[in-house]
């Protein structure tokens, strides 16, 4: 007891420091609409108390932030899916070119072609591409065993030879082409050359335009700007430019009516972000018509709450389309190119964490704001209240 009586004194002190005076309960009046708006008061006070611990447990919020890109990451992964229903895969190319209009001959790639039917079913198996690597035919190697085992044969290039240019004999009708190639002349008439006469598997040109290509798969080139296309005909390069052979037929017979399944760059999709090619379909009203696509790629870095670090890719695109002929005068050849460029900025997704002090400090708020609104809601009734009693005996002023 001697102990409490030499605290006594403190007590008294720490007594007037209380913020929190409270009145004598005689002087307390309590009415209906104070009680009415207390329980509101109470139950709005836990419903945002118990949303707030949700979205602290369970909602995860992102912060992105942007900076000059100075990763140097050796190749960029381009995923596609398209599907072409009606050209046959035999008459369609998967090309890919640099920035410079190289093409990539050493490209890493996992792309298959698939033959579908007029309804778009699958004929049989899919099938490796071959991308920028010489294709070698059946008559090819026919003709290099004949000419092993019999006497060399100089067949006649049809007034493309040049000893200059090392042209002197056409044996095939790969290098009848090549000549007429190297010479910058128009390629003549199939039929007409002896070497091709017979060279197109009429099987193939039969389904040529009864078939539909599905196109999928995975290539890996150089992480720089640069742009790839399907576009029909046999694809190679003279002096730098690219071209693509659609013989015997011509540029107006190819309908590249297309649907784009998925396109995107990266081994990682980014959480949350769509890509704004996937399940899109461009209609060709006539042949010949060319469809670009310009992409602007932002690599993207994922960062998530464990410190795993992810690196993607988010793009955007526009889209253009034209018919190329003679007629229009607008250049190019059928087919669905895309341009891609690489921007110098990266973006960086955070997951934001919120410190557990930020939560409770968010809770205090969220109380006290609540208590001291309705406070003053309670206030307003019941001094609006007293004031029309007043009012009724005639004692307002």
């Amino acid at each position: 007891m001697n102990f409490f009586k030499k605290l006594q004194p403190g007590i008294e002190k720490l007594r007037e420091l209380d913020a929190y005076s409270k009145p004598i309960e005689d002087f307390r009046v309590k009415t209906v609409s104070g009680g009415t708006v207390s329980v509101c008061c109470w139950c709005i006070i836990i419903c945002l108390v118990c949303l707030r611990f949700y979205e602290h447990l369970f909602v995860q919020e992102t912060v992105e932030t942007i900076f000059v890109d100075t990763s140097r990451g050796p190749k960029l992964k381009i995923n596609i899916d398209f599907v072409m229903p009606n050209i046959s895969c035999d008459y369609l190319a998967v090309d890919a070119m640099d920035s410079s209009g190289e093409q990539h001959l050493q490209i890493d790639h996992n792309i298959y072609k698939r033959r579908l039917d007029i309804n778009g079913h699958p004929i049989e198996e899919p099938q490796k591409e071959n991308i920028g690597t010489k294709v070698i035919k059946p008559e090819d190697l026919a003709t290099e065993s004949s000419n092993v085992a019999e006497e060399k044969k100089c067949g006649s290039c049809y007034g493309a030879e040049n000893e200059a240019l090392n042209i002197t004999c056409c044996n095939t009708c790969e290098e009848v082409k090549e000549a007429y190639r190297k010479k910058k002349w128009v390629q003549p008439d199939l039929e007409s050359i002896e070497q091709c006469k017979g060279l197109h598997d009429p099987e193939k040109i039969k389904n040529a335009f009864n078939e539909g290509c599905h196109i999928y798969g995975y290539m890996e080139v150089n992480r720089v700007g640069g742009s790839f296309h399907v576009a029909p005909g046999q694809s190679f390069t003279v002096n730098h430019v690219h071209v693509h052979d659609v013989q015997p037929f011509s540029s107006a017979s190819f309908n590249t009516t297309h649907r784009i399944r998925h396109l995107s760059f990266g081994d990682h999709k980014v959480v949350g972000k769509s890509n704004p090619l996937d399940e899109t379909e461009s209609v060709a009203e006539e042949g010949a018509t060319m469809f670009q696509y310009y992409i602007k790629i932002v690599p993207t870095l994922r960062v998530h709450r464990d410190g795993s670090i992810f690196q993607s890719y988010q793009f955007s695109v526009t889209k253009h389309q034209k018919v190329v002929s003679v007629h229009t005068g607008n250049s190019g050849m059928p087919g669905i190119f895309f341009g891609y460029e690489l921007s110098a900025l990266m973006v960086k997704i955070s997951d934001k964490v919120v410190p557990l002090s930020h939560f409770i400090n968010d809770i205090c708020c969220c109380i006290g704001g609540v208590f001291i609104v309705f406070m003053l809601i309670d206030s307003f009734f019941y001094r609006s209240a007293i004031l029309l009693r007043k009012i009724e005996i005639g004692k307002a002023t």
